[in-house]
């Protein structure tokens, strides 16, 4: 690609800086670090750890150490993915500085040259430090967490506001402070208690099937910059283009990449009641338009939703010729949202290389309504190029947000064909590659805090209806619900992460299964847990267990609105001594999404349907109820009357207590509003 001349401007290529995005702390335990970071060249990295009150730590990392996987991605995009294993625990409840050095290259000889974060993010500190930090908490007191960011919409970033209250934590001020990290030292023992510890992403990080022509015109431009490797993508008919290199020829395919994906002939039964006998995209979101194909897009998309440094590289925007007058209005209106979601992505960086980040997928990481239903599947994977951008967002998916999740294990599972897919694009290792990462089922993980972080693949291991090959498979299916028992048994209080609330508004629901019932699913993204019986009936149960915790704090996000339920399962754990005292405490706590909303006016309107139609006296109510439950929605304090669904974006706050209940569940908008979730008694529906 590098003999490759843009159409978009013909001035020379800038030189990438020596750090493209990160770092990003995945995982920090007293004996272990886990960074991501995608620089420019293959280095070693230099981590300096300045614990208060103790020596200093120093490790440096060649790219061929066993606790750095090296991924290299393109003439000027390698990953470097620290994975360290300490010699000594790190203290914790203390604030820990680091420095994280890439060593220069030295084509003249001239010896080691150590770049320091000053010379590639020199915005990567918060006011009164010269070091980033870290924090390892004894018991988890405060996590941030959200779903759903999508830059062009046109909403605040919720994660400006978690970088905010990280900001607004940090009481001490420190001034002249020299370099060497020893005075940093002495600002390390103040901190606020209610400083964030984890920071939750539940899903829909980027958004792979509904881009803004602007974003794909700068991922086309930065693919450009940084010469990554084209590839030859299959199934796509005659007189289209043919490649990533087509594509750019093309100057994107803005607003009409829905020409080049694969779709059903009307005449296949599986789909006759599915799409009423029309010819249907297989790839499903009303947006997919601008949907991104090859694993060099997704790549570069990565860069660019999580870090400034690729916007810099990038030729001033400008409006494509050749436009409809409503894709150019739509082209100017995106632009807008872009310019704000840009000018704030040096807080978005500096929010995640100061706090452990979770990170687990949803659809649009992958695709609009991805593994809905069996005859989804079918579709899909049986034509060559959806099953390659699946595949494509699935390996993109792996190397920027899974490998943080369980490092070792998915390094030592799938860095075979991560390199396989990176070095050879659109040949026979590619598709093995993707081969292997369809099949995986390590997506899921558990982290080892107090309480213990459980996050739940319910994407890859669903549980297909047996009754109709559209029907919504179920999130989990009887083996995954199995293990998360298992993992369950004998803990005291769990915060499990579930993309898709697993207590939804009950309303929506409603009209879901309605759709459902009539073919139609993907009409209302017909994707909750109670749409299927058997996951239903088992998640239920493993609440009901007497060997699981007593208190569930379940985060999730897919929806885009935030609200809270109390859920008590009445006489879920009687004994024969008739303790009182054993059944489960659940809290419901969805927040969503950070940079994504419902129309206003839509979701009052549900907001009230819903506490009219499900009141505790509503003949609905008893008509629909599944179980003995007790569902106790919480206004979100400073909303309307009436209202139970809080509609902004923003981060989801949970503080907990030391027996891992909530004490506090906040929203705090992207516009700096402050919502309390206060619990309500007399409120409630039976489900």
């Amino acid at each position: 690609m590098s003999d490759r001349v843009s159409k978009r401007t013909a001035e020379p290529p800038i030189e990438p800086p020596m750090v493209l995005a990160g770092p990003i702390i995945r995982r920090a335990e007293a004996g272990r670090l886990a960074i991501w970071l995608a620089a420019r060249v293959k280095t070693a990295v230099r981590l300096e750890l300045f614990p208060p009150a103790e020596d200093s730590l120093t490790v440096e990392l060649e790219p061929d150490d066993p606790d750095m996987l090296w991924l290299p991605a393109g003439t000027h995009l390698h990953y470097l993915l620290i994975d360290l294993q300490l010699h000594c625990d790190l203290p914790k409840e203390e604030l820990i500085s680091y420095r994280l050095s890439l060593r220069a290259p030295d084509p003249e000889g001239a010896g080691k040259r150590w770049l320091v974060h000053t010379d590639w993010a020199p915005d990567i500190c918060y006011p009164g430090r010269t070091l980033p930090f870290i924090r390892i908490p004894n018991k988890v007191s405060c996590v941030m967490h959200g779903s759903c960011r999508k830059p062009h919409s046109p909403c605040g970033d919720g994660l400006v506001a978690a970088d905010r209250m990280v900001e607004q934590s940090l009481k001490a001020q420190v001034s002249d402070i020299d370099t060497d990290g020893e005075a940093q030292r002495a600002a390390d023992e103040d901190t606020s208690p209610s400083m964030p510890e984890l920071l939750v992403l539940s899903g829909d990080q980027v958004y792979v099937d509904d881009v803004a022509g602007p974003m794909i015109e700068a991922i086309t431009a930065l693919i450009e910059c940084l010469d990554l490797p084209d590839e030859d993508l299959p199934g796509i008919q005659s007189g289209l283009p043919q490649s990533g290199h087509d594509l750019m020829e093309e100057g994107g395919m803005l607003y009409r990449r829905d020409q080049l994906l694969p779709k059903i002939d009307q005449k296949a039964s599986v789909f006759d009641v599915l799409f009423g006998g029309t010819r249907k995209p297989i790839f499903t979101s009303q947006h997919a338009r601008n949907h991104l194909l090859t694993l060099a897009e997704m790549l570069a998309m990565y860069l660019l939703v999580w870090s400034p440094t690729g916007w810099t590289l990038l030729p001033d925007r400008k409006a494509p010729n050749g436009l409809s007058g409503k894709d150019r209005r739509m082209y100017n209106e995106e632009s807008a949202e872009m310019d704000a979601f840009v000018a704030n992505l040096s807080k978005v960086r500096r929010l995640l290389a100061h706090v452990p980040t979770a990170m687990i997928f949803d659809d649009h990481d992958v695709s609009d309504d991805w593994n809905l239903s069996l005859a989804w599947e079918k579709a899909a994977y049986s034509h060559p190029l959806s099953r390659r951008v699946i595949g494509n967002a699935l390996l993109a998916y792996g190397i920027n947000q899974g490998w943080g999740n369980r490092p070792q294990t998915i390094s030592e599972d799938l860095k075979d064909a991560f390199r396989q897919a990176l070095e050879k694009p659109g040949t026979d290792a590619h598709e093995a590659a993707i081969d292997e990462i369809l099949d995986y089922q390590k997506w899921d993980f558990e982290w080892p805090t107090d309480p213990p972080l459980i996050a739940l693949d319910t994407r890859t291991r669903r549980w297909r209806s047996e009754r109709n090959s559209h029907f919504p498979s179920g999130l989990l299916d009887w083996e995954a619900v199995t293990d998360l028992q298992a993992r369950l048994r004998n803990r005291d209080a769990v915060l499990l992460v579930s993309a898709a609330p697993i207590f939804g508004v009950k309303l929506i629901e409603v009209v879901q299964k309605l759709f459902t019932t009539l073919g139609k699913p993907l009409m209302v993204d017909a994707e909750y847990w109670m749409a299927h019986p058997g996951t239903a009936s088992a998640i239920l149960n493993v609440f009901q267990h007497s060997n699981t915790p007593r208190h569930f704090v379940i985060l999730s996000g897919d929806v885009h609105y935030s609200f809270v339920y109390d859920v008590q399962l009445r006489n879920a754990r009687w004994s024969r001594t008739g303790k009182a005292d054993q059944d489960p405490e659940i809290w419901q706590i969805c927040s969503s999404g950070i940079k994504n909303k419902w129309p206003d006016r839509l979701i009052a309107l549900l907001d009230h349907g819903n506490r009219w139609a499900f009141s505790p006296r509503s003949p609905l109510n008893w008509l629909t109820k599944r179980r003995g439950m007790r569902v106790v929605p919480r206004k979100p304090v400073g909303t309307a009357h009436g209202r139970r669904i809080l509609n902004a974006s923003g981060i989801g706050i949970v503080e907990l207590s030391d027996d891992g209940s909530p004490i506090r569940i906040t929203q705090v908008t992207s516009d700096g509003d402050v919502y309390p979730f206060e619990p309500r008694e007399g409120e409630a529906r039976l489900d």
